[in-house]
């Protein structure tokens, strides 16, 4: 009889263990998976012009790494991954993507095997926005990313 309350014991603490398992992958972002959100004022420009189709999309707070600065575009029917902090880009596969409404999820789009030869790479500060400009090896055309800055809403609190 002694060796049921200690069976029950043992199963509600591995049942407890899991769940706090569970949640803990929840919280840091889904098991590594990025949430990728479109921004509405981000511009993408090839040579100077605005593509067919194009869209900017960043990762959500929750989502994002610290020291990194990425940033996914659509331009035309090809997905690209910038990485302005290492200078580099990357092709991202349609089905790597999962859709989610307007936005996107993802795990790891970081991959070798799909580095885009990029040259001239600059990061500015613009203004009201950052601009992001590169030359793509593979077209040999000058893409530009314009991101908004957020807005600075620190004066608006009264102390």
């Amino acid at each position: 009889m002694r060796r049921k309350p200690t069976l029950t014991l043992l199963a509600c603490v591995s049942v407890f263990v899991a769940a706090v398992v569970m949640s803990a992958r929840a919280a840091s972002g889904d098991g590594g998976r990025t949430h990728w959100t479109l921004i509405d004022e981000g511009e993408v420009k090839l040579d100077g012009k605005p593509p067919i189709a194009s869209g900017v999309y960043l990762p959500d707070k929750k989502t994002r790494k610290k020291g990194t600065d990425i940033v996914l575009i659509l331009l035309g029917r090809r997905y690209l991954m910038l990485d302005a902090k290492a200078k580099v880009a990357y092709e991202v596969l349609p089905s790597d993507l999962t859709a989610q409404g307007k936005d996107f999820e993802s795990s790891d789009l970081a991959q070798e095997s799909h580095l885009i030869p990029t040259t001239d790479w600059s990061v500015r500060d613009i203004g009201p926005a950052e601009l992001i400009r590169l030359t793509l090896g593979d077209y040999g055309r000058v893409l530009e990313v314009e991101l908004p800055h957020p807005p600075d809403l620190r004066g608006l609190y009264v102390e």
